[in-house]
């Protein structure tokens, strides 16, 4: 098995007996990093900069996106929030029900709520090319009913990029009770 720095260094005596693991692939004659040896760690080194910063870029996109979610949420803005949400959109509230997206689209319309706050507390993502995962908890008041209420949950987007555009194709939030 080779190690990296066999891979990169000659590890040859000065006889030209090996000491250890096998031959440097990228070593000179006389031992040292070639030419070749420098342009792979060169390339690898640019390639992962690159996803991390594609990758940083995204998570700064998501959770963009998550609260402008959570801001037409709580203004009823069923126009931003269709924008947001794929036509194939599974919502998973946390009675167990199952929603679409024009379900979901509907009850925000109908609701006799007056959301006073919808922020995040906490949130991470995590990207995986094409697909984001949204994980955190957000932290919701207002009145519904004449009754004030607060309570905090847990969420699970998932986010996709549908042909350059990205949208939360599943969504679910769990009551945190402590």
């Amino acid at each position: 098995m080779y190690m990296i720095r066999d891979l990169l260094w000659d590890s040859h005596s000065g006889e030209g007996a090996r000491t250890v693991g096998a031959p440097g692939i990228f070593a000179g004659k006389k031992g040292g990093l070639t030419m070749r040896g420098l342009w792979f760690v060169l390339v690898c080194t640019l390639v992962a900069g690159a996803q991390q910063s594609s990758n940083s870029a995204v998570q700064t996109r998501i959770i963009a996106m998550e609260k402008a979610w959570n801001q037409a949420y709580k203004m009823g803005d069923t126009r931003a929030l269709d924008a947001l949400l794929d036509d194939q959109l599974v919502l998973i509230n946390d009675d167990g029900s199952v929603q679409s997206k024009a379900e979901f689209l509907k009850s925000v319309r109908a609701t006799n709520s007056q959301e006073q706050q919808v922020a995040p507390e906490s949130m991470s993502v995590h990207v995986f090319g094409d697909t984001a995962i949204a994980t955190g908890v957000f932290r919701a008041k207002g009145v519904e009913g004449g009754k004030h209420y607060e309570r905090r949950e847990r969420f699970v987007d998932t986010w996709i990029n549908k042909g350059g555009k990205w949208v939360c194709v599943a969504t679910n939030a769990t009551p945190v009770l402590h």
